[in-house]
């Protein structure tokens, strides 16, 4: 469950319940089908039910919750139709954010991509594949933070809701993790080297890496997905 101190960085409750609710669906803590109520959700975190109902429609309005009149509300399944959309657009975005990154990045903002690694190694011997997909998340966002495009971070992140629940499940799936942490490590080499063209295709094949493995985990968790 998300902390408190993130409710007060937030500023409303509203925002409070939603980043927590939202963290244990794409966490896999609130499964597919699985049936919550705002009652509850009330209860559990301390809030009234008028913050609670308002968190519940901005999921509703990212896909993650189903609200229907007779069967209340349900955590909704994968739809692998979102998954491909927020991959396409978060793909096309992160190609010229790459590029940016070549030509601007200087040595204080390598220095926090290089740390970030070094925690992704770390990850490796004994994180958990939570831990993990935070540093992956933290890995992009320095970039985009780097070249002054936090909001572009932000209305990426609404649509890949459901990108991330597949992301995560692979690393639930898979625990041989070097693949991952070592697609990150060549973006840097080449970021470092102002090679933009390598850092493309690099960042190209990293975020198409989930098309060749989505079958696959549809057939270990076929009630996960419509």
């Amino acid at each position: 469950m998300i902390s408190t101190e993130i409710k007060r960085t937030n500023g409303s409750t509203r925002d409070f319940v939603y980043h927590t609710i939202k963290a244990q669906i794409i966490n896999w803590e609130l499964k597919p089908g699985t049936k919550i109520s705002e009652k509850e959700v009330a209860t559990q975190l301390k809030v009234s039910r008028t913050p609670v109902r308002e968190a519940f429609l901005m999921l509703a309005h990212e896909e993650l919750l189903g609200v229907y009149p007779q069967s209340g509300t349900i955590v909704s399944h994968i739809d692998l139709a979102l998954v491909e959309e927020g991959r396409f657009v978060r793909q096309q975005i992160e190609r010229a954010i790459v590029e940016e990154v070549c030509l601007t990045f200087n040595s204080e903002q390598l220095f926090k991509l290089e740390s970030n690694l070094t925690m992704q190694e770390l990850c490796l011997e004994k994180g958990s594949h939570q831990r993990l997909f935070e540093l992956d998340e933290e890995y992009h966002r320095i970039m985009f933070e780097g070249c002054n495009k936090v909001r572009t971070w932000n209305m990426i992140r609404q649509m890949n809701s459901h990108f991330d629940r597949l992301r995560v499940l692979r690393l639930v799936a898979n625990t041989d993790w070097d693949g991952l942490v070592s697609q990150h490590k060549r973006i840097f080499e080449y970021i470092c080297q102002k090679d933009i063209e390598s850092a493309v295709h690099e960042m190209s094949i990293h975020l198409e890496r989930i098309l060749y493995e989505k079958d696959e985990l549809k057939k270990l968790y076929p009630d996960y997905f419509l």
